[in-house]
């Protein structure tokens, strides 16, 4: 074991520094589709310093980033939802990712404080937070509905001032948080070791912006306009090119990820004397969880042919194979009580890249899960099988496979 992930490792070295020098990586079966959100714009100008508009950062950043994407990524198709001094309501925003079916959604912001001295960046994905500064930050952010004219119609009474407005989105799951997740932690690992920026951290909040995309998203906060050394900083070429070249480089660690999961996808080969119907046919990514629905796979999920008396047997113990169901992820710890769990009970839960997962039902029997998963559907669209051997998650796959060998 050791030895195959030192393997994997010295491979994946190798091959980021071969994509690190010609540029970005080849996208499997189409273009990557970024869209680059520059927040506010035209009769809106976002937060306001000394002698700047939030607007007109956030753009000549946004643009900036644009323009290195497309002189370096063949094989990315760049969308700005505004190339230009416009006003853009936050819903269409989304609207033109999601028309395009975007692979990536980053939208660029300033920051601002009632205090001078506050300083920094930070990125955000889609969630909810606990925290009162986070909360502000979204409050502003999503302000900017209070401009549309038909915004109670739009955002169904949404009140982007009321703390109770997000109330509503407590128990908000989002299917792409943990690659949301994955960039907002790059692009602050960029700013804080390429360019020194102090950094605020990654963090979660309900940003209408954010909210109905349907590809992994975030929303970044370049600096504080209400800081005079960090307005000067963000209205200098020096500081915007910087900025710009450090979430291009996120955007490519990122994107070489999303290429690397694409290339390990595999559609399990069946022996000549299996029909289709004896096994279970799961179009997923190799050591990954489940597939993107927003990108049409396929996911067929038949129960492993048995007899009435093997019906809720199990393979044998030495097996040590696990397969369990998993049904919400989030950024943070929740009560075993948190209604969430709509009263499952046993829910267990494992951490995997800072995010916490929780699943319900294990078994070693892969039908048996099945059925419960089919049982809980109702409640749980989005649940999906995952399995575990000696405690390590492995593929679902390789898992069925191990499954059927072990009932021969």
């Amino acid at each position: 074991m050791k030895m195959k992930k030192s393997i994997i490792y010295t491979i994946t070295t190798i091959v980021s520094f071969w994509f690190a020098t010609i540029g970005c990586t080849p996208t499997f079966g189409k273009d990557f589709v970024l869209v680059l959100d520059a927040g506010h714009g035209g009769h809106d100008p976002g937060a306001i310093g000394n002698f700047s508009r939030e607007k007109n950062i956030n753009l000549n950043i946004i643009l900036k980033v644009g323009h290195l994407v497309e002189q370096n990524c063949n094989d990315v198709k760049v969308i700005y939802t505004r190339k230009t001094d416009v006003f853009i309501p936050l819903n269409q925003r989304t609207e033109i990712a999601n028309n395009a079916n975007a692979d990536l959604f980053i939208s660029v912001h300033t920051n601002s404080a009632p205090a001078k001295a506050a300083r920094g960046t930070e990125t955000f994905s889609l969630g909810l937070s606990r925290s009162s500064a986070n909360l502000e930050v979204a409050k502003r952010e999503n302000s900017v509905i209070l401009m549309e004219d038909d915004y109670k119609q739009r955002y169904a009474g949404f009140n982007p001032n009321s703390s109770e407005s997000y109330i509503m989105f407590e128990f908000i799951q989002d299917k792409h948080m943990e690659q949301s997740v994955s960039l907002a932690t790059l692009i602050q690992k960029q700013y804080r070791s390429s360019i020194g920026r102090p950094d605020r951290g990654v963090h979660q909040d309900i940003f209408l912006v954010l909210k109905t995309s349907a590809m992994p998203s975030v929303l970044t906060e370049v600096g504080f306009i209400s800081n005079p050394e960090e307005e000067q900083y963000l209205n200098t070429e020096e500081g915007t090119d910087a900025l710009a070249k450090s979430i291009f480089n996120a955007f490519q660690q990122y994107k070489l990820k999303h290429d690397v999961r694409r290339s390990k996808i595999r559609v399990p080969l069946r022996p000549e004397n299996e029909t289709e119907s004896e096994v279970k046919q799961s179009y997923t990514v190799a050591n990954s969880e489940k597939p993107d629905t927003t990108k049409k796979i396929v996911k067929k999920e038949i129960e492993v042919k048995e007899t009435k008396e093997e019906r809720g047997s199990t393979p044998p113990k030495e097996a040590n194979l696990i397969f369990k169901i998993q049904i919400i992820s989030s950024g943070k710890k929740l009560k075993s009580n948190d209604p969430r769990f709509k009263s499952l009970d046993p829910v267990d839960s494992y951490i995997e890249s800072g995010i916490y997962k929780y699943t319900y039902g294990a078994s070693e029997n892969y039908n048996e899960v099945l059925r419960t998963k089919r049982n809980i559907a109702a409640q749980f669209k989005d649940a999906f099988i995952i399995a575990f051997k000696n405690g390590e998650k492995i593929n679902i796959n390789a898992a069925i496979a191990e499954f059927k060998k072990n009932r021969k």
